[in-house]
């Protein structure tokens, strides 16, 4: 059939309306793919974030402090800090003022020389990491039975542990002259861990006391001990939070965290524009990634994230009872530092453990650090923690990994202390502290010493008490031992005999088989 020329023009024009309408249906489709699910507010980001899956079944990882802090190796990493505080260790975020001179000034000023002359940054080349051997590394730390990593990107003393884009107080451009979380990264993820990593970056800002007579007043040095002045109140600059923004915006494009911790700091009010906006960059990062990523930040002010938008963290403390959303405790294998020092002091393993257990029986995981010499190599008696805690996990790990919290976290005389840096004032946990974890139709009852005369009497299952009379015993067994296992449930409690040989150093699981 011929058209006519006006059916022709009119064939035409119907043509070009009809693809002009598709071509802007499917414009508006792409931008509607392409608009961020999360908003930098957080109204957007808790209608959409939920805690991944994953994160909470892992229960156990590494936290890893090494820097140029370690050649010095004196006090802790916040040895940068504390030689420079001359009269008084000034910390209003911290808890006031305590008197001066510190410790670390007098050793820096008798063993390096005066701090105008030798200051932090000369201890960089010194930081040759010339035994650092990453697949060893991540080696030991699958042998712990850690399933996730998380090195320290940036600490308060403003060097960057891997190959950075924003400043040049980097490892890869200084000092071991390599990128070491780079390194970390690649040899984790082949040995299939999760990785992660830590900015404490923020404090940077008002890390380093500025006086004439300290090097840290150099507007060379500006770059690394910030741009802040002498004036102790001082804000947080705009400049600063652009300089804070790109390095952490430099380490989520570049090495694509499954988990991104944040130190204090963040929390105070100066970053309160910063954080909705680093929430919804990294989540949204997450699914361009395409896969689930975790949010993780002390929050010491509990109002900085709001609930239920981030992973909870806990510095060196515990909860006193059960979470429902997931949370983490920090904390070092060292007593007295988190970064290797000449008198580092270490917690025993089964202290860790101990830990370990409460905290999982509570819905949270455990981030447990170790300190590295400044030539690279982890030292030998927190390499022999984490074997034996590695082998208490190849017997028990059953209890722990991909487990959840059950009705009530545990029986038990011990009190275990609230909040940040409250290990301390923790007493050890006895033979008649149980704790519970569940798994399929399995009730795990941890008992964190070995019982006097052998026997387990766990009131919690008495008969008909409001926590075991929906459940239904069909039998029992200790994890590790190959002996039958005799037991009896009465109205006074489920009385267990444990086996005649331990079947491991410390921490003994009851596995209860439930109907």
């Amino acid at each position: 059939m011929r058209l006519s020329k006006s059916n022709l023009l009119v064939a035409i024009i119907l043509s070009i309306f009809v693809y002009s309408c598709a071509d802007k249906s499917s414009e508006k489709k792409i931008a509607q793919a392409q608009k961020p699910t999360y908003e930098a507010n957080w109204e957007s980001i808790k209608a959409n974030y939920k805690d991944p899956e994953w994160f909470n079944k892992t229960k156990f990882g590494i936290f890893i402090h090494w820097g140029a802090y370690t050649v010095p190796a004196f006090g802790s990493e916040w040895y940068p800090r504390q030689m420079y505080m001359d009269t008084a260790n000034f910390n209003a975020q911290l808890g006031g003022t305590k008197p001066g001179p510190s410790k670390e000034y007098l050793h820096h000023k008798k063993v390096w020389g005066d701090q105008k002359d030798f200051g932090y940054k000369d201890f960089i080349p010194m930081f040759k990491a010339e035994k650092f051997n990453a697949d060893e590394w991540i080696d030991l730390f699958k042998k712990s039975g850690a399933k996730y990593v998380i090195p320290v990107a940036d600490h308060h003393d403003g060097f960057a542990m891997y190959k950075s884009n924003t400043t040049r107080w980097n490892a890869y451009d200084m000092g071991p002259k390599r990128d070491v979380l780079g390194e970390l990264f690649k040899a984790g993820r082949e040995k299939g861990m999760i990785m992660g990593t830590s900015s404490h970056f923020a404090f940077n800002w008002s890390f380093y006391n500025k006086k004439d007579h300290f090097d840290t007043t150099d507007p060379e040095y500006a770059d690394l001990y910030s741009s802040k002045g002498k004036d102790l109140t001082e804000p947080v600059s705009e400049e600063f939070k652009q300089r804070w923004w790109e390095r952490t915006k430099d380490v989520i494009d570049n090495y694509q965290p499954d988990i991104l911790w944040f130190d204090f700091y963040l929390d105070i009010p100066d970053y309160a524009d910063m954080r909705p906006k680093l929430a919804a960059y990294y989540y949204n990062k997450g699914i361009e990634w395409n896969k689930e990523v975790v949010l993780q930040d002390k929050n010491f002010s509990h109002e900085a994230f709001p609930e239920g938008t981030v992973i909870y963290d806990l510095e060196r403390g515990k909860l006193p009872g059960i979470r429902k959303l997931p949370w983490q405790t920090d904390t070092s294998i060292g007593k007295n530092s988190w970064s290797h020092v000449t008198n580092w002091k270490s917690k025993t393993a089964n202290q860790i453990v101990d830990d370990l257990v409460d905290i999982v029986s509570k819905n949270g995981c455990l981030l447990l650090n170790v300190g590295p010499k400044a030539d690279g190599t982890i030292p030998e008696d927190q390499a022999k923690i984490l074997l034996q805690i590695g082998d208490w996990l190849t017997t028990n790990g059953e209890a722990i990994y991909d487990t959840k919290y059950w009705k009530t976290f545990g029986e038990g005389p011990t009190e275990v202390k609230k909040g940040h840096h409250s290990e301390g004032n923790n007493k050890d946990l006895s033979s008649k502290d149980i704790r519970f974890t569940t798994k399929d139709n399995n009730l795990y009852a941890i008992v964190l010493d070995w019982p006097e005369n052998g026997k387990v009497n766990i009131t919690t299952l008495a008969k008909n008490t409001e926590f075991a009379k929906d459940i239904h015993i069909t039998d029992i067994n200790v994890l590790g031992s190959s002996e039958n296992i005799k037991w009896s449930q009465t109205e006074e409690g489920l009385e267990v005999a444990m086996p005649k040989e331990k079947p491991c150093d410390f921490a003994y699981t009851i596995a209860i088989s439930l109907k």
